[in-house]
């Protein structure tokens, strides 16, 4: 697995794909866009042009696991489109526990002022932002 370059968060979602990146040291995380989701291939295609505009070395796959760390399905349905995307990406793709990262973007938008509906617009952005941040601050 690479050390250098960018990596790419995905909260994946039934209705919106949030993501966000690093810079190049890997030192900052910060909300990229929000896509709505329109299937696998929508969804592939997509990040190949994300990964290939912003030289991404590493794609991180937020898993919502159960409070308990078991599996829902949701967590199934995420770990599965993991599984086909580690297959057709050519980039290295890892899963990363985001179990609280909707709650953590829920609480920085309010304190950043955001309104809820502001809020919505952007909090899958925001919650990949979340998982990136802590995953960098792993990796240093």
């Amino acid at each position: 697995m690479s050390e250098s370059g960018r990596v790419l968060a995905v909260d994946y979602g039934e209705k919106r794909i949030g993501l966000a990146l690093s810079d190049p040291l890997r030192i900052i995380a910060k909300p990229l866009c929000v896509l709505p989701n329109q299937g696998y291939d929508q969804l592939r295609s997509e990040l190949e042009s994300i990964i290939a505009e912003h030289a991404v070395s590493l794609v991180i796959f937020g898993i919502p696991y159960a409070i308990d760390g078991g599996d829902t399905s949701k967590t199934l349905e995420c770990k599965a489109v993991l599984e086909k995307l580690s297959q057709n990406l050519n980039t290295d793709i890892i899963a990363v526990d985001e179990r609280y990262s909707t709650s953590e973007a829920d609480t920085e938008l309010k304190k950043l002022g955001y309104s809820w509906q502001e809020a919505r617009t952007v909090i899958d952005a925001m919650a990949a932002c979340m998982f990136l941040k802590e995953y960098l601050a792993s990796q240093s």
